[in-house]
């Protein structure tokens, strides 16, 4: 009876779990921070920095980016001014005094670059040429050098509010003069070649390092005509 009887028989297998290592799971975090922080990093670039290839206009603009103002020009001269000081009683001129004054003045020629935007760059890409158009030369107040000053005083008798009223009579009209001198069309022609002389290697250079070659850069001012029209 027993031999008839099937024994039945199960074979029980031992459950096999494989474990992730350790280092994996936890090196996961720490790869999603870093792809996050790599595409915020391109993102910025891309954003603030990135130039496309091939925009000659791009690079020069970049060039000046961060020049608000370029002072280009400096001129130094010689102003004479003179003054004469009458004092009296009762309207009658008893005392007459007189001041000549020579004084050295300076005066700076400066670009203002925050207003080149792009529509006054044009790149030609057949003669590989940026023309460049500036706006209009700032001249600024001139600057007295009274300490170098030179006078010549004549009077019989000049007193002391005489004699400042004469300085600050001279002062006044020397700085008049230095600012009609600074407008002097000779004097202007230099600052404006200057100014663009000063462009010129401004752009030539980062257009160079940029990889656009020896590049040629024509520079004008508002109003002027184009070069070779």
């Amino acid at each position: 009876m027993a031999d008839d009887l099937k024994r039945s028989e199960r074979t029980v297998a031992p459950e096999v779990q494989q474990d992730r290592p350790l280092a994996r799971v936890q090196a996961v975090p720490w790869l999603i921070v870093i792809v996050l922080l790599a595409a915020i990093a391109w993102l910025g670039w891309r954003a603030f920095f990135y130039q496309e290839e091939g925009d000659p206009v791009g690079s020069a603009m970049l060039a000046f980016e961060k020049q608000n103002s370029l002072t280009v020009f400096s001129s130094r001269f010689e102003v004479v001014a003179e003054s004469v000081d009458r004092r009296g009683v009762l309207n009658i001129d008893l005392l007459e005094s007189r001041q000549a004054a020579i004084i050295p003045a300076t005066v700076e020629y400066r670009l203002d670059l925050s207003s080149m935007d792009r529509d006054r760059f044009a790149w030609d890409a057949g003669s590989e040429t940026l023309s460049v158009v500036l706006p209009a030369l700032r001249i600024s107040r001139p600057n007295l050098d009274e300490a170098a000053q030179t006078t010549f005083t004549e009077g019989t008798y000049v007193t002391r509010d005489a004699s400042t009223d004469l300085a600050r009579n001279n002062s006044q009209q020397a700085e008049r003069k230095a600012a009609v001198f600074a407008k002097n069309p000779e004097v202007l022609a230099l600052a404006r070649q200057a100014a663009k002389d000063a462009v010129r290697q401004n752009l030539a250079i980062p257009l160079q390092i940029a990889g656009y070659g020896d590049v040629t850069v024509a520079v004008r001012f508002d109003g002027e005509a184009t070069p070779g029209n």
